[in-house]
């Protein structure tokens, strides 16, 4: 059996023995013969999807795809390219704490100025003014898997009154999770809300114009999530007549075009998909891997793998 990984074998201690490993990472040139590649790891880089499609239509003896993303929404195009009975599996739970991490780093900075000062910086300007806190802010958390109860656990200790939002609510441990169903109640009384939902057909452009302008003023939004959940036009608009501020670590389209009005508007902090990519990515990554190839040279059950339905074929992708 073969596996193709996206870092030297040397580097990724306690492999499982009876596997032969080589070092592919989402470069042209390639280790061997794809056909030969029965676990095959994509390259640990956004939009990984586009190394992998010079590769898959060429694997066909291939079992497993391993994605390292959270989510698989750029994946669909490619199904056809993987042969019958082949997995499909995410990292899900690896980018967890980095992302989180970044949200909340970004709502700190809306909601305490930070951008304004670094312009203010800029101008060599001296101006202060009192800046609302996280104490006490209601803050919806919509998406309430791996990344949306880390965001959660974090707002908590800033005193932040949290309101979590899934596709189906429910009772979980640490309190009620709100339906999506009701996030048209739920708006108008948040001070900010952090996007951290899958991308499916449900969500995708989820927060349009309808919804944003059900947000009150001076709402600040967050996104860590997938850029496709937030009409991007409606976004401009909000923010540029000054009634909502957003920060945006993904976009529609991605990248951001450099002629973007979002790059310049004041209220928007924008950042280059920056969120999972952390010192601890690596290891915590080669953890993971390590893991699921024991797994899969036991012929355990994977983790995270993604049932590759009709609904998939469509362009119904969950993280």
């Amino acid at each position: 059996m073969t596996a193709w990984l996206p870092y030297p074998p040397g580097e990724v201690p306690g492999l499982p023995d009876g596997i032969s490993y080589q070092y592919w990472n989402g470069s042209h040139s390639l280790p061997g013969d794809p056909n030969d590649v029965r676990f095959l790891v994509g390259p640990p880089t956004p939009a990984a999807e586009h190394a992998l499609s010079r590769v898959l239509p060429h694997t066909g003896n291939l079992q497993v795809l391993q994605l390292l993303s959270s989510g698989y929404d750029g994946m669909a195009p490619l199904l056809g390219a993987m042969p019958p009975g082949a997995q499909l599996a995410t990292a899900r739970g690896v980018h967890r704490e980095a992302t989180a991490e970044l949200a909340v780093t970004l709502l700190l900075a809306l909601m305490r100025g930070v951008d304004q000062f670094i312009g203010q910086q800029a101008q060599h300007e001296w101006k202060s003014k009192v800046w609302p806190t996280l104490v006490g802010k209601r803050v919806l958390v919509v998406g309430y898997g791996a990344v949306g109860t880390a965001v959660a656990a974090r707002l908590h200790a800033f005193g932040c009154e949290v309101v979590p939002v899934a596709r189906v609510g429910r009772t979980s441990a640490a309190g009620r999770v709100y339906s999506a169903a009701v996030l048209t109640e739920l708006l108008p009384t948040a001070d900010a809300v952090v996007l951290c939902a899958p991308l499916t057909k449900a969500t995708r452009g989820m927060f349009g114009a309808d919804f944003l302008a059900l947000l009150k003023d001076g709402a600040v939004l967050v996104n860590t999530a997938r850029g496709e959940l937030v009409d991007t036009a409606a976004v401009v608009r909000e923010v540029r007549n000054g009634r909502l501020r957003v920060a945006l670590d993904v976009t529609d389209p991605e990248p951001l075009p450099a002629d973007h009005p979002l790059w310049n508007l004041p209220g928007a902090l924008i950042t280059p998909h920056a969120a999972a990519f952390t010192d601890a990515f690596r290891p915590m990554s080669i953890d993971f891997l390590r893991r699921q190839l024991h797994r899969y040279a036991g012929g355990e059950e994977l983790e995270n793998v993604i049932p590759i339905t009709q609904e998939l074929w469509a362009g119904d992708q969950a993280a």
